[in-house]
């Protein structure tokens, strides 16, 4: 008895999904290659067979080469915005006082300092 293969046979309700499949495929790997995707991976992927010491977590030397931030970046980010945050609501008030006080002296002439004495 010879063995016959599927392809011989093809299923007809099948064949059509086949083909929807693979232009789906096909239409995904255009646009990966359209947006860089694939230069990039195949550059980072390039370096890191390059590599002569090779990093004992290959996804962390990936991420690196496409310039992901680390947690030590993030917290530090974070913190940075913090202090910034702080930095403009002190900023913020200052410049309230400063232009309660020019319209104070603008509405009252002076405000009598430095006048007559």
């Amino acid at each position: 008895v010879e063995t016959m293969k599927a392809e011989e046979f093809p299923i007809p309700h099948l064949a059509g999904t086949t083909a929807m499949a693979e232009s789906k495929k096909e239409e995904f790997r255009k646009y990966l290659e359209r947006a860089g995707v694939i230069d990039a991976l195949t550059k980072v992927l390039v370096a890191l067979y390059e590599e002569p010491e090779k990093p004992a977590n290959a996804l962390d030397f990936i991420k690196q080469y496409l310039g992901a931030p680390t947690s030590g970046d993030v917290e530090t980010m974070k913190a940075e915005k913090d202090e910034m945050v702080k930095k403009n609501e002190e900023l913020t008030r200052q410049l309230e006082e400063v232009t309660n006080r020019l319209a104070e002296l603008q509405a009252g002439g002076g405000g009598g300092e430095g006048e007559g004495q």
